[in-house]
């Protein structure tokens, strides 16, 4: 078949992949000028290893990981460290890797086969599904026709947007909205990967360091806001605003360094839940589908997943979407509900709402595992 995948995260990237080494065309679309490696470091875990292992990334996956001695602690106003967490609880078994999102990325170009066309700065407008085929206009103005059109285009999907409706629909606000950006003033290159967290009551501010890399994290608890997830600037001003006049810790050379970075992340925790990822010749992958949001943790794990998935039961049914689309979901939804539902009452562990929350979530820290 022809096959159009929207989107050159995680997901699109593995999608283009597997469905290329089954013997489709595939064509990827990215709206951004280059595939985003910023952000914080990514987890392999539990099925989703086994399914590195299959595409064959597997070695370099273990090459790239973090294995250096970690420490998360949370500060308190001066930076004096009141609590740890160990972030190996969280974990799914002793195999879990993480790595930086970057390298991850670079193996996954690396990994692409060279007949895959990938293509930046273009993007889907409109998907007209006649039964037989899936005519598509581009931003640019070029129209084509594939096969199937595959939706990898993230928590913001235009597919889904375009083919199942508005993103209100589908999301589910968690209350909290987190910025990630490069902060090299606070690298401390190393062999210990330390973390450090302040509280303020709705808020967080830190600092997360691994190799010769910092990153500046911020959240803050909020209601949905009205503005362009397009628009960096209003990204910008947000985050400003969120945290204006907070002169506590690092704070404020965090809040600069993630306010001079062109390419910060800023984004709501919100969850994607659907009744259906397919209809007619579209399919939604990865975060498009079913976001679970980073509080989870899982995201690039179902992303490995899906793709994998979904290549493998378009082979078992040839031309039979229908059947091939409907054992997609029916493998794919329990690992998706399940990372969902791990995500929730992350914000009240990171960013509890009072101080007397903040305190108690100390306390609990400490019990559990003394400084």
């Amino acid at each position: 078949m022809r096959i159009l995948v929207s989107g050159a995260g995680v997901a699109g990237l593995c999608a283009g992949i597997d469905l290329a080494r089954a013997g489709h065309t595939v064509e990827i679309v990215e709206r951004a000028n280059h595939l985003r490696v910023n952000g914080s470091p990514i987890d392999v875990r539990g099925d989703a290893l086994e399914t590195a292992e299959k595409m064959g990334i597997l070695g370099a996956v273990h090459e790239h990981r973090i294995t250096m001695t970690e420490q998360t602690k949370f500060v308190d106003r001066s930076g004096a460290a009141v609590a740890p967490l160990v972030m190996q609880e969280i974990n799914e078994t002793s195999d879990d890797t993480e790595l930086p999102r970057e390298d991850l990325m670079s193996i996954l170009r690396q990994t692409l086969p060279g007949q895959v066309d990938l293509r930046f700065e273009e993007s889907i407008t409109a998907l007209a599904d006649d039964g037989d085929r899936v005519a598509v206009t581009f931003a640019s103005g070029r129209e084509a026709a594939y096969d199937l059109v595959v939706g990898a285009d993230g928590v913001h999907s235009a597919v889904r947007r375009l083919v199942f409706g508005p993103e209100k629909e589908f999301a589910k606000h968690l209350g909290v909205y987190v910025a990630i950006g490069d902060a090299p003033g606070q690298a401390t290159p190393g062999e210990a990967r330390v973390t450090e967290i302040l509280n303020l009551p709705g808020r967080l501010a830190g600092v997360a360091r691994y190799r010769d890399k910092a990153l500046a994290i911020f959240e803050f608890r909020s209601d949905p806001l009205d503005y362009d997830h397009h628009d960096l600037g209003a990204q910008k001003r947000i985050l400003a605003e969120a945290f204006a006049g907070i002169e506590d810790w690092k704070v404020p050379e965090l809040l600069r360094a993630a306010q001079d970075d062109p390419d910060l992340y800023f984004d709501a925790l919100a969850q994607i839940h659907m009744p259906s990822w397919h209809r007619g010749r579209v399919v939604l992958i990865g975060d498009a589908a079913h976001c679970a949001t980073p509080m989870a943790g899982r995201g690039t794990s179902l992303a490995l997943l899906g793709a994998w998935t979904l290549a493998e039961e378009l082979t078992r049914h040839g031309e039979d979407l229908t059947a091939a689309f409907a054992a997609y979901e029916q493998r794919q939804r329990p690992h998706a509900a399940a990372a969902q539902e791990f995500a929730h009452g992350g914000a009240d562990l990171v960013v509890p709402a009072t101080w007397e929350a903040i305190e108690a979530r100390n306390a609990r820290l400490r019990a559990a595992q003394p400084l």
